[in-house]
């Protein structure tokens, strides 16, 4: 768990968009659906992942699992 800024935070997800080639295997492990590819393309050449409802994240780390 971690404090930021006086509020508890207990998950947070988040994509090194560089290094993410766009494999798509984060998608569907994600228990609450919320990765997703993004619209734009990275310096690769690839859509990276994003989320885009970062308060619904559980920490589960299953998308970094797969990764």
């Amino acid at each position: 768990m971690n404090w930021e800024e006086g509020e508890l935070v207990l998950a947070r997800i988040s994509f090194r968009e560089e290094r993410c080639k766009g494999c798509q295997l984060c998608v569907p492990v994600c228990p609450k659906k919320i990765i997703s590819m993004s619209e734009h393309i990275n310096n690769m050449g690839y859509h990276p992942a994003e989320v885009k409802e970062q308060d619904k994240c559980t920490g589960c780390t299953l998308c970094a699992l797969v990764c």
